[in-house]
């Protein structure tokens, strides 16, 4: 038995993340790209850098593995904005600047998720990380398209609440 395979790693997931690791592309001048164009987002204010360090920030401040990208770049678009460019300028800088104190060129650059999550909370006590993870909690969540991953069915006053009408159905806790 490999090492890998000591920790739970096989080959194949280990390819499978370090493909993973470099999935957003820059598609041209102001957009990111999945690598299979399933979806882009432009941006207009800030860098693309800066966007895609967004977009992995938030992923892995709340990681779903089902949650597809582009829910996640919805929810980071607002940072595109003139009144949030400073702030997500002075912020990616000091998270690549934490990336850099732990031997990366960059926060992106960190290509195992448990790094990131280091980096990530070397700077969770920042104005701009809690603003990001704030904004991360309706941003994310609220986009009706993803609540059937969770298994939420939406608002129940509505419909007389959650007691009689199946509030124990969900089978993935």
């Amino acid at each position: 038995m490999n090492q890998l395979s000591k920790q739970g790693l096989t080959r194949r997931a280990l390819l499978s993340r370090a493909a993973a690791a470099g999935a957003l592309a820059v598609a041209g001048a102001g957009f990111i790209a999945a690598p299979d164009a399933a979806w882009a987002v432009e941006v207009t204010t800030i860098s693309e850098h800066e966007m895609a360090t967004l977009l992995q920030m938030a992923r892995d401040i709340y990681p779903h593995d089902r949650v597809g990208d582009r829910f996640y770049a919805i929810a980071v678009k607002g940072y595109d904005s003139e009144d949030q460019k400073a702030a997500v300028a002075e912020g990616v800088a000091a998270l690549d600047t934490a990336a850099k104190a732990a031997g990366f060129d960059d926060y992106i650059s960190a290509g195992w998720e448990a790094d990131r999550a280091a980096i990530l909370r070397s700077i969770e006590d920042s104005p701009f990380f809690q603003t990001v993870r704030g904004g991360l909690v309706t941003g994310l969540y609220n986009q009706k398209e993803v609540w059937p991953i969770f298994g939420y069915e939406g608002e129940s006053f509505s419909q007389g609440g959650y007691i009689n009408r199946g509030f124990d159905d969900i089978d993935w806790l």
